[in-house]
């Protein structure tokens, strides 16, 4: 059993109402990548990094079982870096800095030692990209997981389009749930986004939790109330890795196994913001994880009367 992730590894400088870093490690697939490897091995990366990306950084990596064959290593360029400052209220931020350096020229291969993976998490990155790895695969995975953004609808609508039709789970944000579908409701969005092509669709809503959609159900998960929130960044890949994750430990993908995913997932990404880039992802052992896990079942955990 193994798993196949897509996206960016980086350098993010990041500010927030609690501090800043100038450079700290980051991207998509390094997120999904700490978070997933809690629960399987081997996460299989694919990915572009430039001369700068740090060794340590790689052998930390594959010492949770991670592997980069399908890393490119671009000796006279840089990696990926992105600049970001968050508002008072954590939810929003301004990009000050995209320097795409690598991921300009980024051709993703998947080599022949991935072929055969069950599950496959393709992290946010351009459609095309995205597509690429999809028909590279000689065989369809089990299950194929897409996160997106509202800059991929801004400017390759009709890419994003084609690969949803390719895909079995969206996850998209509140605001690029209706952007998508056109619509103000939820619900709504939800029945035009699932017949674009995903048969389950994660509408995330950071601090206020996550909806899951399937045909004609629904689940609801709260996120944690947490006294300290110091940057959000990759708090949704690390949602989306421990959700995978889960499912490929699991090896089920029935409406009822994404409800425990999503709970999974949205502890692991209660980890990430507790501290800057993935410092805290690092730290984390199984029994932080099992303990988080509970505090989230208690959280929605009742007994009730009906009069």
């Amino acid at each position: 059993m193994s798993l196949i992730t897509l996206g960016t590894m980086a350098f993010d400088a990041i500010e927030t109402p609690f501090g800043k870093v100038d450079k700290i490690i980051g991207g998509s697939a390094t997120y999904v990548a700490y978070a997933a490897s809690n629960f399987i091995k081997p996460v299989q990366q694919i990915s572009i990094v430039g001369n700068d990306f740090p060794q340590e950084e790689m052998d930390a990596l594959t010492a949770r079982g991670i592997e980069l064959d399908g890393v490119e290593i671009v000796p006279d360029q840089k990696s990926f870096f992105w600049s970001g400052k968050y508002h008072t209220d954590m939810n929003s931020r301004d990009t000050l800095v995209t320097d795409l350096n690598v991921l300009a020229d980024f051709k993703p291969v998947v080599p022949d030692s991935y072929q055969g993976a069950e599950f496959l998490m393709l992290g946010n990155l351009m459609p095309s990209l995205q597509m690429s790895v999809i028909n590279q695969l000689k065989t369809r995975p089990k299950l194929i997981v897409l996160d997106t953004m509202n800059f991929w609808m801004d400017i390759a609508l009709d890419d994003l389009k084609a690969v949803l039709k390719k895909v079995d789970v969206l996850m998209v944000n509140d605001g690029e749930a209706r952007q998508l579908s056109g619509e103000y409701s939820l619900v709504k969005a939800a029945n035009k986004i699932l017949n674009m092509g995903p048969k389950f669709l994660i509408i995330k809503k950071g601090e206020h939790g996550a909806l899951l959609f399937n045909e004609n159900h629904v689940f609801f998960a709260p996120a944690l109330p947490l006294e300290d929130v110091f940057d959000p960044t990759g708090a949704g890949d690390t949602f989306a890795g421990g959700f995978i994750g889960y499912l490929a430990k699991t090896k089920d993908i029935s409406f009822d196994n994404m409800k425990t995913a999503i709970i999974v997932g949205s502890a692991m990404a209660s980890f990430c913001v507790e501290k800057f880039g993935p410092s805290r992802l690092k730290e984390i052992s199984k029994e932080d994880i099992d303990e988080r896990i509970q505090q989230f079942v208690q959280l929605v955990n009742f007994d009730i009367d009906l009069i």
